[in-house]
């Protein structure tokens, strides 16, 4: 990995510096800036070039060609254009074509990105894709404007504040959306389902998402990860402890609610699911070299003490969400109620730059569950399958699999899942859809989600408690956690 990582920092910096300076010398003299970068290149490669002489004359040849059009760009278009962004507009269209999760990030964009990790920025709170050209949510956060607003997954964000959104790549658009706290926003939004586009308008705030939030539902602790950032895990141990000195020291069961959880980091996903198996494989990654691959076990203690669990997920639960719920669900440590996830089985490394010149963001790896399968592009299927209103509203909902050139899944088991034998009884008369009067859903008021309240059931059901009733589900109380999110 040593070496691999080298050579990418060491042609990033060719380009980089080919890029500035250079390029006006290069662009007066009788060399080509495609000829000059290709010998740059070939010089590079050294002895290597004369093991694969095909390969190399052929990457010579695309060289050169790049050159000839930056060339040409360079100069004819219809109005000025710098290096510096038409170097950034190739290098963001030589990763992006790849997958939708890699991609090229500015020096700017590169902090950002650290400063979102971190828990805190200026935005609307909404996690957002390219989808072959066009933005779609993948979904709002927790307690944002965008959430307060009524965005929902899969929506399109055609324009901001007037301006069409049609040719503008996704790193532009989370730029515009985000602003300094107070200032107002509309975003032009076209949902699946509707006739006619309607606008939103937000004011943009410091994004303080809760990654945690707990509630205590009787003696059931409830706890909803809206992703998962730096704090994630702590944030789950401190919560749980929290419910169950409140519970007054003995707790019937758990609900993790994953729902909407876009993912993060792969080391707290991990640090979750210690959290609940005590041993055995958490996750395997498979890379390009098996030298980079990885398997992650268990080493911890279930903080819980083998409570019954129950873990709500929806479309809107992606990456390291589909991970904790891939693994509960293959150690047969919990129950998986929802509906399928969004079925993103892949890693993503992001590579500094030298010279200040930003990062790559490169997926890497694809994800195994303990079980041996690759959920890219397929999702978790939940155990009880339970929708949150009354229209089957699926085909509307963006998966990895409805993105343009994803991944293929490849390399996990083939031997389809055998239908669980130990779920409770009462998962058989649980419905798969809310009935005629149930109540329009109300992110205030617990007692209208449908999800949340058949997941109850199920758990109390495990614990051989009797179902708690509708009415009597209490707000849900936040926990002081640092959050992540996007724009």
């Amino acid at each position: 990995m040593t070496l691999r990582n080298g050579l990418l920092l060491g042609t990033a910096f060719l380009v980089g510096a080919l890029a500035g300076p250079e390029i006006g010398r290069l662009a007066n003299s009788q060399v080509s800036f495609g000829t000059a970068l290709a010998q740059e290149v070939d010089q590079k490669a050294g002895s290597s070039s004369a093991s694969n002489p095909t390969g190399h004359a052929e990457t010579y040849r695309l060289l050169t060609l790049f050159g000839d059009v930056f060339e040409r760009v360079r100069a004819d278009y219809v109005s000025p254009v710098t290096d510096r962004d038409l170097i950034n507009n190739a290098l963001n269209g030589m990763l992006t074509g790849l997958d939708p999760h890699s991609s090229y990030m500015t020096a700017k964009q590169f902090t950002d990105m650290q400063v979102q990790t971190k828990g805190q920025f200026g935005g609307l709170g909404l996690e957002v894709s390219s989808d072959a050209g066009l933005i779609k949510v993948i979904t709002p956060m927790d307690g944002t404007p965008a959430f307060r607003a009524g965005m929902k997954t899969g929506d399109y964000i055609i324009s901001i504040n007037g301006k069409s959104l049609d040719g503008v790549d996704l790193n532009d658009a989370v730029d515009r959306m985000r602003g300094a706290p107070a200032t107002k926003i509309t975003l032009t939004i076209k949902r699946p389902g509707k006739d006619k586009p309607y606008d939103v308008t937000m004011t943009r705030e410091i994004i303080h998402i809760q990654v945690i939030r707990t509630a205590l539902y009787g003696k059931v602790a409830y706890i909803r990860m809206a992703s998962f950032d730096e704090d994630t895990e702590s944030g789950l141990r401190t919560g749980f402890e929290k419910l169950k000195k409140q519970a007054g020291g003995k707790l019937d069961g758990v609900i993790l609610d994953l729902r909407n959880d876009p993912g993060g980091l792969l080391d707290q996903a991990v640090g979750v699911c210690d959290d609940f198996i005590t041993s055995g494989e958490v996750v395997s990654t498979r890379a390009r070299h098996p030298e980079d691959s990885q398997r992650m076990n268990a080493h911890g203690t279930d903080i819980t003490g083998g409570l019954p669990l129950v873990v709500l997920i929806n479309e809107g639960s992606a990456s390291a969400s589909e991970i904790v719920a891939g693994a509960l669900q293959d150690h047969r440590r919990s129950v998986t109620v929802g509906t399928r996830s969004f079925g993103k089985g892949s890693v993503q490394t992001v590579i500094p730059l030298a010279g200040d010149n930003g990062a790559i963001r490169l997926t890497t790896a694809r994800y195994y569950t303990p079980s041996g399968r690759s959920i890219q592009g397929l999702g978790i299927t939940p155990d009880i399958k339970v929708r949150d209103s009354r229209e089957d509203d699926s085909k509307f909902m963006l998966r990895e699999g409805d993105l343009a050139h994803i991944i293929k899944n490849e390399g996990g088991t083939q031997v389809p899942a055998q239908p669980r034998t130990d779920l409770p009884a009462i998962a058989k008369s649980i419905p798969d859809a809310p009935p005629v009067n149930w109540p329009a859903f109300d992110p205030t008021k617990p007692a209208t989600d449908f999800q949340l309240q058949q997941g109850l059931k199920v758990v109390n059901a495990m614990a051989g408690k009797p179902t708690l009733a509708v009415a009597d589900a209490p707000a849900t109380v936040p926990a002081k956690t640092p959050p992540t999110g996007s724009p």
